[in-house]
């Protein structure tokens, strides 16, 4: 693995991304999709921060570039320029097996499709990134999974394949899986866009309590305002841009911003802030 480089120096003293409280960081990103005229810029000299502890949403309408964004903070796609680290560790110019390993250990994943192995069990698939990394969980760590697995009411359904399973239970077992190996960072991408809304309103928050009562810093892309109410802090993305990095926003100023992104363009929405009160 690469060792961590530091983020950025004053004077003599070097500044990690850690001590600076974020889990993860990118620094003027920009992606670019072919070229010539017809090329588009998916990000645009992005520069943000996912702070440690804390629970992040990531709005934009669609084209916006959030997707984009969370596939390079998570190592699962290359920037054409600029830099990003999980932790203290520059995942930018990591080799395909360095960022394979790096995710299986210190990020974790929660899928609107909840991506689960349907011929292992509810705990097969919990303890899916220890048996990829060739591994078992420690004491410390199995005490946490046990904990999880209590937590999310999963009890009695380890011995359960998916197809057993509830959407609402196998989402459930997705955040244990995402949760187990206790990540830097755990990215989560349209969870409940294939849940009911009581499922829904379940799993936001048992992803906001991951971060309050567990230090857990929680990166959630959504298009869903309800959703995004949820987190602690909400990213708005607009042509490519972050246009809006706001605390906690109720649904309804969250839906103002998109509507006015979606009709008077990213530039109009970052001034429509001042009319919704965000």
């Amino acid at each position: 693995m690469a060792t961590p480089r530091a983020v950025r120096s004053v004077g003599h003293m070097e500044i990690t991304t850690s001590e600076m409280g974020l889990a993860a960081r990118v620094q003027r990103l920009t992606k670019t999709y072919g070229g010539g005229e017809s090329g588009v810029r998916a990000l645009d000299e992005v520069t943000v921060g996912i702070r440690r502890g804390e629970f992040t949403a990531i709005m934009g309408p669609s084209g916006s570039g959030k997707s984009t964004l969370m596939h390079i903070m998570a190592g699962l796609d290359a920037p054409t320029s600029g830099r990003a680290w999980i932790g203290d560790t520059e995942i930018t110019g990591l080799s395909d097996l360095e960022l394979t390993i790096l995710r299986r250990r210190r990020v974790g994943f929660v899928f609107q499709s909840f991506n689960l192995v349907p011929t292992l069990d509810a705990i097969g698939n919990i303890l899916l990134p220890f048996d990829l990394d060739g591994r078992r969980p420690s004491a410390i760590q199995r005490g946490r999974i046990d904990g999880l697995i209590e937590t999310l009411g999963l009890g009695a359904r380890l011995a359960h394949r998916p197809h057993e399973l509830s959407g609402g239970q196998q989402q459930r077992v997705a955040i244990a899986r995402a949760l187990a190996t206790a990540p830097d960072l755990v990215f989560a991408d349209e969870p409940t866009g294939n849940l009911d809304s009581r499922s829904g309103r379940e799993v936001l928050s048992l992803l906001a309590a991951a971060s309050r009562e567990h230090g857990q810093s929680i990166a959630m892309v959504t298009h869903d305002p309800i959703a995004a109410a949820a987190a602690d802090r909400v990213l708005f993305l607009g042509d490519g841009r972050l246009v809006a990095d706001k605390p906690r926003q109720s649904a309804e100023q969250i839906s103002a911003h998109m509507l006015a992104a979606e009709t008077m363009g990213a530039e109009a929405a970052a001034a429509a802030d001042v009319e919704v009160g965000a």
